[in-house]
């Protein structure tokens, strides 16, 4: 039987968006997607942020969700028709664990400055086991503080470290980059630097290359900076903070004495203030191909803009390893200026399908898509019957 839980907690949030709706008003209907796709609720789970799939095979598998505000992290377990079967809370009392990643039965679970580990774990999602500590050296500042993690493909563990400020000047070595680390916490390195405040990374398939996403300096105005999605062949890159934003915005505190030449650019500059979060590349194989190996971001939406944008799902159209197109996929999270829900994350199932996390609405959705039957015209031959 399914263990919803009802979102609560939100008070922040709620200072900046609409109330949220009950579990039965969920306006899915609003929600626009391109032809053949649809998208239905999940589960309920308060504040969901980042999705991370456990153990799976043809009859099921584990799905993990981090929160923020509500310290918790969450298990739902789910069938071989992938309906979720029960939700239920494997941690709690955690200061803002947004972070989760599976590797070899363990997950990872990050707080502000600290990585835990729970080993074991699907064998024991009803009676958790005790966190094991992975690090603890993490800064300690709230203030972009919490944390999107992923492994990468060399088996490391990725984990970024905001700017603990709007706009300052920062040690590079230890705030506003991306680290990474051996799966025991040994071993840190920076591997990029000039980062704001990334919560969604992902590899692109071909080429194995890091992607992310990074929010923006405020207090420009409503149409500067722009977000930024960048990617990173290599570790060492500079990626301009705080010195020039979007690849060509010197900062005017801080840009003196620099060119934005120095730093790299966007593969894609996203809209201004629209908070990119969770992103992912499309590996499966149920939406069309043209979907395949794109970019789908979730975009939580603006708190500081006279005019709210975001709250949406946007794709980023490859050709090789440069971004061509930005476009919305899924919207209608804000009406006018209300906003009902703020995607935060976006995952792959295995059969295809995306999970999208809302964290406002403290839901988790599905997006499917099935292939359109053609009306076939009828054959001339047909036709001459009725003359």
């Amino acid at each position: 039987m399914l263990r919803t839980v009802i979102a609560s907690g939100l008070a922040l949030a709620l200072t900046l968006v609409s109330e949220t709706p009950a579990a039965t008003e969920l306006p899915l209907e609003r929600i626009k997607l391109p032809p053949g796709f649809a998208i239905e609720l999940w589960a309920r789970v308060e504040n969901a942020r980042q999705l991370t799939l456990g153990r799976h095979d043809g009859n099921g598998g584990t799905l993990f969700v981090g929160s923020m505000h509500a310290g918790k992290v969450h298990a739902l377990r789910f069938g071989a028709d992938y309906r979720v079967q029960e939700v239920s809370v494997v941690a709690s009392g955690l200061q803002r664990p947004v972070g989760v990643a599976y590797r070899q039965g363990s997950l990872y679970v990050s707080t502000v400055s600290r990585i835990l580990r729970y080993d074991d774990i699907e064998r024991h999602l009803d009676d958790p086991p005790a966190a094991v500590l992975v690090t603890d050296q993490l800064p300690t500042e709230r203030h972009h503080g919490w944390k999107f993690i992923a492994f990468g493909p060399d088996g490391k563990l990725y984990v970024p470290v905001g700017a603990p400020c709007n706009i300052c000047e920062p040690d590079p070595q230890r705030y506003a980059n991306i680290q990474r680390m051996n799966a025991d916490g040994s071993g840190r390195e920076i591997v990029a630097i000039g980062v704001r405040n990334s919560v969604g990374f992902d590899w692109q398939p071909q080429t194995g290359d890091l992607w992310f996403t990074d929010n923006g300096r405020d207090m420009l105005g409503d149409d500067l900076p722009p977000d930024e999605l960048n990617r990173a062949p290599r570790a060492g890159l500079h990626f301009g903070y705080p010195y020039c934003h979007g690849g060509d915005l010197p900062d005017p505190e801080f840009g003196a004495g620099h060119s934005c030449a120095e730093f790299v650019a966007p593969a894609q500059k996203l809209a201004p203030h629209a908070a990119a979060l969770g992103m992912r590349f499309y590996t499966g194989t149920m939406f069309p191909e043209a979907y395949r190996n794109q970019i789908f971001i979730a975009e939580h939406g603006s708190w500081n803009r006279s005019k709210k944008i975001g709250y949406r799902i946007t794709l980023v159209r490859l050709q090789g390893s440069g971004a061509i197109a930005y476009e919305t996929f899924a919207s209608g999270w804000l009406q006018g200026e209300s906003a009902w829900g703020r995607p935060s994350d976006v995952l792959v199932l295995p059969d295809g399908s995306l999970l999208v996390a809302d964290d406002l609405a403290g839901a988790i959705y599905r997006i499917t898509y099935r292939r359109q039957a053609r009306r076939s015209m009828p054959s001339r031959r047909r036709e001459d019957r009725f003359l």
